[in-house]
């Protein structure tokens, strides 16, 4: 079958609501009556709570009511784990999960303990004002060593430490092999803390309708189907009692599939309780204590090579801090253990983590979601092995990789997904050798650099390869229906924040239906649409989202050629779909447009035939047994300035493999989007907390993000490496740009500043960082 739209750069198709701001957002969302909450939290990241008097508050004018813990009754209990630790042998995870609203204790700053409502949110802040919370300060955990100490304040009393988790996972036997090494290189590597800044802060609105017992909810979730799963149980409903709808969301990026916040269960409960609708926007500041945040690991690695640069093993073992609660489990730091070993054959490797409970927000995936940490460790070890052994940056590399014909290739650990980390495809050579072509490589090392610093201009070139796990389970489903009108209508239940799956799915189903891209209608994220699915997160919309789209387009497909075939007395083989109908190839005179025959596959009179449905519908399920493995190489040339900090850009190349790519213009803006956030991860971005846990950066004005001068044109290459493991062939890209950026600003900046013998062990690299790594080696040398 000709595809028309499939693999084509076509425009998106929901960018004409969002240009002319049609498309609605959770603060859109206006109703008759509705009532706004504010929230009091915590100015302390550890204090006991002694005392609560609302009085003055619930007189203020314009509120209706004041909650605080001892209000809710049963509903005071804490939220569910959203992903349950992997079956890894040995493993040790204590399990805490916030509740609505503090009561006793606060663990971290920001934590809600009282919220009010009134008539506006002006009224509501300023009735929160009126409060009187007796707040006594704690000692607060910060430092992660610290914090496993045994004099150590405890985040959570009724445990014997803050151990939040202990994983080991191993394959072959680093130990033995670790003597027969011709060079062992341990380093320790600090990857800070960071937040994932949306443009949208999160939100949520709650209906509830007394005459037909439907509670609504509109949520900044990328999980809608699973939230509503939750409410129901968190609220005695039944499932088919709570629609939750995700509409357009200014950016997800991980934080936004969390469940559930305190809010997403506290705002649903107030409506059921005020019989009115309530709505909560998360303010910008609020952002910064209350919504989680990610990045925070300290490593202590070691690499075994042999002289001719051959990897023997890796052995590391790290820290993680989760924050106060571990609602998300273990992906983070699981995602990490993994994707350490990126596109490398690595035979023998020891990892180990311990997560840590401290005094500080929630950790939880954000864009990357633990993998920037991994490539991070791999690559700079790698960097640092080359040097010392006088090989080629991209050579040691090329020596390493996986070769074609090792997948699929069994890694022999525990991935998130619960299986064993399998590749499914690959062939990293291409795309290396590619992206070294396109960035001038060779030239610029041989001629290029010279010639630029004999101008006194302190230039470097930075490559580095990763890997990217997408695509995993359990499934998700689609539901595709021709209408009478021609028209084809799709339903799924992932939500969007941005990815393109209006026109990405449009795409799938419009090849397979013969119709214009613009004449499927795409709903996500609306659960009374679609009943069952998981959610928009780890890179897997086009991989389990896509591929149910296409099964279900096929199975319409197949319905609609039977159909016709008897309509048209023509052999199925015979017809053609195309320009919104069916045709009899080489008869263009015998042809019926599809909303025909959609209704005439809605018979009014008669009986329908044994082993046929009526309408041309149909709903497909798609879960993979286990994830792609998306992989590319970014390179980068900077010129550095050693006496402002300034790090330029000069040019940045991409070259991506995530199988067969459906829309190269989206996946464009997928990669260019990840290297800004990467480019602000790597360079600018940093939570700042003191030792008793307060955030000393919590405005635009002090935690700094990168602006469009700080982003270059990103060049982009694609090599296909289609996945067996999938009809479409395809693997994800969503978190590809961001993954590896911090070594790679690392290498082209130690590059560049060669001369001083630099080595960048820290993350973010920061002006600041980079003043006083120039002054130790000026220090250390003072000739340079």
């Amino acid at each position: 079958m000709a595809t028309r739209y499939f693999g084509q750069p076509i425009r998106r198709n929901e960018d004409a609501r969002l240009l002319t701001g049609q498309a609605l957002f959770v603060d859109d969302v206006q109703l008759p009556g509705m009532l706004h909450v504010a929230f009091y939290r915590s100015p302390y990241a550890h204090a006991r709570i002694r005392d609560i008097d609302v009085s003055r508050a619930r007189a203020h004018p314009g509120v209706v009511a004041v909650f605080t813990a001892e209000d809710l009754g049963e509903y005071w209990q804490p939220g569910p784990l959203l992903v349950p630790p992997p079956p890894i042998e040995g493993l040790v995870f204590h399990q805490r999960t916030q509740v609505p609203l503090a009561r006793e204790k606060v663990r971290h700053a920001g934590e809600a303990i009282v919220a009010v409502v009134a008539e506006s949110r002006y009224l509501a802040e300023d009735a929160v004002e009126e409060l009187a919370v007796d707040l006594e300060p704690l000692e607060a955990v910060v430092d992660l060593e610290k914090a496993l100490s045994p004099e150590a304040p405890r985040v959570h009393e009724d445990l014997d430490s803050n151990l939040a988790a202990h994983v080991i996972q191993q394959k072959g036997d680093y130990a033995a092999i670790r003597s027969e090494a011709d060079l062992l290189i341990r380093r320790r590597f600090r990857y800070d803390r960071g937040t994932a800044a949306a443009l949208e802060n999160r939100g949520i609105v709650a209906h509830w309708d007394a005459r037909s017992q439907q509670l609504t909810v509109w949520d900044t979730t990328q999980a809608p189907i699973p939230i509503r799963n939750g409410l129901a149980n968190l609220l005695g409903l039944s499932g088919s009692q709570v629609q939750v709808i995700a509409p357009f969301i200014g950016g997800g990026f991980g934080p936004k599939i969390m469940m559930f916040y305190p809010e997403e269960m506290l705002i649903p409960w107030i409506a059921l309780q005020l019989g009115r609708p309530i709505k909560w926007i998360e303010d910008r500041q609020e952002n910064f204590f209350a919504t989680t945040q990610e990045r925070l690991q300290i490593h202590d690695a070691e690499l075994a090579i042999t002289r001719e640069g051959k990897i023997l093993g890796v052995h590391d073992v790290f820290l993680h801090d989760t924050g106060a609660y571990d609602p998300y489990g273990l992906t983070v730091p699981i995602n990490s253990q993994c994707t350490l070993l990126g596109p490398y054959d690595v035979p023998n490797y020891y990892t180990e983590f311990k997560a840590v409970f401290t005094n500080t927000p929630i950790v939880t995936p954000y864009r990357g979601a633990g993998r920037q940490h991994g490539v991070f460790v791999m690559e700079r070890l790698l960097d640092i092995a080359a040097r010392e052994l006088g090989i080629d940056r991209t050579e040691i590399r090329k020596r390493n990789f996986l070769p074609p014909e090792a997948f699929p290739h069994n890694h022999q650990i525990i991935y998130q997904d619960f299986a064993p980390l399998r590749y499914d495809s690959g062939n990293y050579l291409p795309a290396m050798e590619k992206a070294l072509e396109m960035i001038g490589y060779e030239k610029f090392i041989k001629e290029e650099q010279p010639r630029l610093r004999k101008e006194g201009r302190h230039v470097g070139i930075g490559v580095v390869a990763y890997v990217e796990g997408t695509g995993i389970g359990p499934y998700e489903g689609c539901r595709v229906t021709v209408e009478t009108n021609g028209k084809v209508n799709v339903a799924t239940g992932v939500g969007t924040q941005g990815q393109g799956h209006f026109t990405v799915f449009a795409q799938i189903i419009a090849d397979q239906l013969g119709v214009d891209v613009k004449d499927v209608r795409v709903t996500t994220g609306d659960t009374r649409e679609f009943h069952w699915g998981t959610g928009t997160f780890a890179s897997r919309g086009a991989v389990v989202a896509g591929n149910a789209c296409h099964a279900a387009a096929q199975a319409v497909r197949q319905k609609i050629l039977k159909l016709a075939s008897e309509i048209l007395e023509a052999a199925e083989a015979d017809l053609i779909l195309e320009g919104g109908k069916v045709q009899v190839k080489g008869v263009p005179s015998s042809a019926i447009p599809l909303g025909e025959l959609a209704a005439r596959a809605n018979p009014l009179r008669g009986a329908v035939k044994p082993g046929t449905e009526p309408g041309l519908e149909a709903t497909t399920y798609f879960g993979p047994e286990a994830g792609t493995t998306a992989s590319g190489v970014h390179a980068m040339i900077v010129e550095v300035d050693p006496r402002t900090m300034q790090v330029n850009i000069l040019r940045y190349v991409v070259v991506h493999d995530c199988g067969k790519v459906i829309n190269p213009l989206i996946l464009e803006g997928q990669i260019v989007g990840g290297v800004a956030q990467g480019i602000g991860n790597a360079f600018y971005e940093q939570l700042v907390f003191d030792e008793q846990g307060e955030l000393l950066n919590a405005s635009f004005m002090d935690y700094l993000l990168p602006t469009a001068t700080d982003v270059p044109p990103v060049e982009t290459g694609h090599v296909e490496t289609p996945s067996p493991w999938n009809p479409l062939g395809v693997k994800g890209a969503g978190e590809a740009g961001a993954i590896p950026v911090g070594p790679l600003f690392a290498q082209a900046v130690e590059d560049a500043l060669s001369e001083l013998d630099l080595e960048i062990r820290e993350i973010p690299l920061s002006p600041n960082r980079l003043f006083e790594l120039i002054q130790e080696a000026r220090q250390k040398s003072p000739s340079r």
